[in-house]
């Protein structure tokens, strides 16, 4: 069992620079994209477990700004810009933050002809709340709970309740926020766990209802 592993090991070492280099392509988010139909095919078949596709989790944005008239979307975590690209012609603005600054750099360029759309650089607990001293209306937020999976990344355990706090105590409130990655809030690592969480928003905005299905947290008006 040694063997196999050791040569598993290096086989991962050798790929890892191919990755490397195939991710800094300028169309590596497009080719990602390709995959997003056969990895919720392989969903389905697999009896869908917890670890939600990409694909659903883009049916699930359209769904709720459909169900709530929302027009604005504001994302938390833009990585390659694929929920921006699935669900840009759903929305009048788009505005996503992102931390890294290289993935801010790829992202707009990429959506650099859509006046619809503002990537943002930054650390989302600062950016966000300054965002919405700008926003008057209802709108949506895709909030990124996959921080917590990252690796060699420092965390802030406030961050998440911060950023709810920011959205559920702005002026308007019909705002909706759809969480990902539900399965990261698992208390490991610093971070709250969806049962605290639930029971911060419980206790502070009794008018909302919280709802986990397919690994993403729905917070929306009662």
């Amino acid at each position: 069992a040694t063997l196999p592993c050791f040569a598993l090991a290096i086989l991962r070492g050798c790929l890892s620079p191919f990755r490397k280099f195939f991710r800094s392509l300028p169309f590596y988010g497009a080719c990602k994209a390709l995959g997003h139909y056969p990895d919720y095919w392989y969903w389905n078949l697999r009896g869908r477990p917890v670890r939600s596709p990409h694909l659903l989790k883009q049916r699930t944005v359209r769904e709720y700004a459909r169900r709530y008239s929302l027009r604005t979307l504001i994302e938390t975590g833009t990585y390659y810009g694929e929920m921006v690209a699935a669900v840009k012609d759903d929305f009048d603005r788009i505005y996503s933050i992102e931390f890294d600054p290289e993935l801010v750099r790829r992202a707009a360029r990429r959506f650099a002809g859509d006046p619809r759309i503002r990537i943002l650089e930054g650390d989302s607990r600062i950016v966000l709340p300054e965002l919405l001293k700008s926003v008057s209306e209802p709108a949506l937020f895709w909030l990124d709970a996959g921080y917590w999976g990252w690796e060699n990344l420092q965390r802030d355990p406030e961050r998440l309740s911060a950023e709810v706090e920011a959205v559920l105590s702005h002026p308007v409130k019909s705002h909706v926020i759809l969480m990902d990655d539900a399965r990261m809030l698992n208390g490991q690592k610093g971070a709250l766990t969806v049962a605290e969480l639930q029971s911060r928003i419980a206790a502070r905005y009794p008018d909302r209802r919280f709802e986990v299905l397919h690994d993403i947290i729905r917070i929306t008006p009662l």
